[in-house]
């Protein structure tokens, strides 16, 4: 691994958002492969997932590496686009919080490990409503949508956004996976999801098996 991709690496690790962009920037500038820098940067937050996950790492952890990382994800998929280059996708998901909420945390942390597992992710923010959803939906055909919802009060808008696509004769196309606080196992399987889970490193799991189903 030369210098470059050495410090891009050393930079999500150490939660550095400044030095991601300066190094993401550095791969560009010095006419490196995008796709290859790419892979650097999702080993590095594969690698803080992983840990979190086995208890080595905590929450500010999975947090500061994921917002390392979305500094740097956009430059190099920007430039891959760019020059035509693909990567190997795992799947495409959509990912959203529902509305009337505007929590982004767990939604930015899954969005940050499906990434770093491979998938493609249209994230398309927070207060999004069910008709929206559709609309990414029918715009980026995913394999799944992921919901999030933090609170209790806005929870139903999940159930609502997986009937309106029954609606809309659309809910056989996709996977659905739904989480955040507000969320349990039991209400998942009332409103019709494909899956829960409640951690991060868990979702992103989580959409490997819905795809293997």
């Amino acid at each position: 691994m030369n210098d470059i991709l050495g410090n891009l690496r050393k930079a999500v690790l150490e939660y550095d958002k400044e030095a991601v962009e300066f190094w993401a920037r550095k791969v560009l500038d010095q006419g490196i492969d995008p796709v290859v820098a790419f892979d650097v940067l999702t080993a590095a937050i594969k690698h803080v997932g992983d840990s979190f996950g086995k208890g080595e790492l905590f929450l500010p952890d999975l947090v500061g590496a994921a917002d390392a990382m979305s500094v740097a994800s956009p430059i190099l998929e920007e430039e891959i686009v760019r020059r035509g280059a693909t990567r190997e996708s795992s799947g495409v998901v959509v990912i959203g919080t529902v509305y009337g909420d505007i929590h982004t945390i767990g939604k930015d942390m899954v969005a940050t490990l499906l990434r770093a597992n491979g998938f493609i992710v249209h994230d398309i923010g927070v207060n999004v409503t069910a008709e929206e959803f559709v609309g990414a939906i029918k715009r980026h055909q995913p394999d799944i949508l992921a919901m999030s919802a933090l609170m209790t009060t806005t929870a139903a808008e999940q159930r609502k956004t997986i009937e309106t696509l029954k609606n809309e004769g659309l809910r056989n196309k996709v996977k659905i996976m739904v989480g955040g606080g507000a969320i349990t196992q039991e209400f998942a399987n009332g409103i019709g999801a494909d899956g829960y889970d409640a951690t991060a490193p868990g979702a992103a799991k989580l959409a490997m098996e819905l795809l293997e189903t």
